[in-house]
């Protein structure tokens, strides 16, 4: 990470860890994990989870392992295991260790027969639907399965030819020997192991049974000697199970679970199928589609890492359950492209004015700031010739109220360069501006007009160097704050969330620009090359977020 960054904000997860700390609990070490499945492309909440664990352990000296939960063989791929290492690092974060549940499958099913020993798990051969209606309700106690009190020598035997593959899917689960009557359901004898005779990804055909990710997760984090398990919210109802799984086996340590809330982020849909569903129904066109609030998604949107941290730290950490709004998201990405981006012309609909009394070959090199604020930037040249484009709504032939813009009979300066006058106004058969004729004012390069003020200030693009360039202008994917609550997710789609200019202009030094460099297009926005489409004889950019806060009430 950036040493230049702000320090941190206090929230209730650092001061336990400091407390912990300053009182030499674990020795004082700090060990987090990010523990992500591999079962899919990881989006915004997850990045508020691993600026989380991997902040917190820079902050305090200690570290934090990238670890798969990889125990669902059959939604688990290679695929989503490389984009999450590369997302992880493209964040600017480096895992002390890359662990997997996997390395650990031995050790679980080692733990999983102590408890049978123990008396404390029995094999269950009850079908699904018996065993949910043997659990009860949130009013009611569950019953005890006919399975519970099978002897131990037939638990372990049973439990070994699971392993071995003598049963299919769904014959047995081992189940932990809790309280049926529990409160908490998720205490009421929860399931550790279920069969599933398919291959994974690391381990192949080797297993036929894998555990649950509540098993697992509790003694994955006391192997690698973790001290903080930082989860979401919604695991407060499973750190009993947590403890109770760690305080009945010889564990080397018992970390500490703690939740926070999770992000809920308005316009946005943050539900692993609900992307699913937007992706194989044709919606967005992948899972790096810009509109997609999905890590690859927004770096191809031209979000940046250190706004995207920046991000995390503006909305801090609680434990209580808030609506972030889109113009918080916005306002990070929009001050750190602010600062880092720098300046080009470009004209999306493009309007042709010729300077009638600059001679045909005119050809001048105006000297350009790259960032007004930053000299270290540099500058660049840009060609000044008789024929330009400016935007066709910076002229009007019936200007609004205020209008500052380009008028038949008035005047504008062009960015860097003279003043031009509006002189005739060219039109096709059917009515339509297609060019218009102006002269310039000699004396206005660099100083004002003499005895008269002239307020506008348009960009524009030469028509002799400018470069065909194809601009993706994206919006918010749907039209509702909270899409999640729509029962069909197509009623709620923006139909404006993509609106192609497919005939831009650009001046040459952002065709030649690489593929991932941000520029903030003057009066328009932020954009970036596209890191896939972009080439210099076929430039593509994608608006990153406008200029100005549209959000603002």
């Amino acid at each position: 990470m950036a040493s230049n960054e702000p320090a941190p904000a206090s929230n209730f997860i650092r001061n336990i860890v400091k407390a912990d700390v300053a009182n030499g609990k674990h020795d004082g070490r700090v060990l987090t994990r990010f523990p992500p499945e591999p079962n899919g492309y990881l989006h915004v909440g997850h990045v508020k989870s691993i600026c989380l664990n991997f902040g917190i352990a820079e902050e305090f000296g200690g570290q934090c392992n990238l670890r798969f939960d990889d125990t669902n063989p059959g939604k688990e791929s290679t695929e989503y295991a490389e984009a999450i290492e590369e997302d992880v690092r493209w964040l600017g974060f480096e895992w002390a260790e890359h662990r997997h549940a996997s390395d650990y499958f031995e050790q679980l099913y080692d733990y999983a027969c102590q408890l049978i020993r123990d008396g404390k798990a029995y094999v269950d051969s009850s079908t699904a639907e018996e065993m949910r209606e043997m659990r009860g309700t949130l009013t009611e106690p569950g019953t005890e399965s006919p399975c519970r009190d099978r002897p131990i020598e037939q638990n372990l035997d049973l439990f070994e030819r699971m392993r071995a593959g003598e049963f299919e899917d769904g014959a047995h689960v081992l189940r932990a020997k809790i309280d049926m009557s529990a409160g908490n359901i998720n205490m009421r004898d929860p399931t550790l192991y279920r069969i599933r005779k398919m291959d994974h990804i690391r381990t192949g055909d080797a297993w036929n049974i894998y555990p649950m990710y509540d098993y697992t997760h509790c003694l994955s984090d006391a192997i690698e000697g973790i001290t903080h398990s930082l989860c979401t919210l919604e695991f407060e109802d499973h750190r009993p199970l947590y403890d109770w799984v760690l305080d009945e086996l010889e564990t080397p340590c018992h970390p500490q679970q703690i939740e926070f809330a999770r992000l809920s982020l308005e316009y946005t849909m943050l539900s692993k199928r609900r992307l699913i569903q937007l992706v194989d129904e044709g919606h967005v066109q992948g899972w790096d589609d810009p509109r997609m609030p999905t890590i690859v998604g927004m770096r191809r949107r031209g979000y940046t890492p250190a706004a995207l941290r920046d991000f995390c730290e503006r909305i801090g950490v609680t434990k209580n359950d808030a609506w972030i709004e889109m113009a918080v998201l916005e306002g990070a990405i929009r001050d750190d492209l602010n600062v880092n981006a720098e300046r080009r012309m470009a004209v999306l609909d493009p309007l042709k004015v010729v300077i009638t009394d600059l001679p045909e070959d005119h050809e001048q090199i105006l000297d350009f700031a790259n960032h007004p604020q930053n000299e270290n930037a540099g500058r660049r040249d840009v060609g000044f010739t008789r024929e330009i484009f400016i935007e066709r709504e910076d002229f009007s032939d019936h200007p609004p109220p205020k209008y500052q813009r380009l008028v038949e009979g008035g005047e504008v300066r062009l960015r860097g360069s003279y003043i031009i006058r509006c002189d005739e106004v060219i039109r096709d058969d059917a009515g339509r501006i297609i060019e218009l004729r102006c002269s310039h004012d000699p004396d206005t390069l660099g100083r004002k007009p003499e005895g008269r003020k002239v307020k506008g200030v348009i960009h524009w693009v030469s028509a002799k160097t400018g470069v065909p360039a194809e601009v993706r202008l994206y919006d918010v994917l749907f039209t509702e704050s909270n899409p999640a609550a729509a029962a069909d997710v197509a009623s709620v789609l923006n139909p404006e969330s993509l609106t192609i200019a497919e005939n831009a202009i650009v001046e040459p030094a952002l065709a030649a620009a690489l593929p991932e460099t941000r520029f903030q297009f003057e009066r328009l926005g932020y954009f970036v090359a596209d890191r896939h489409d972009h080439t210099e004889s076929r430039p593509v950019f994608n608006r990153t977020v406008s200029l100005r806060d549209t959000w603002a009430r």
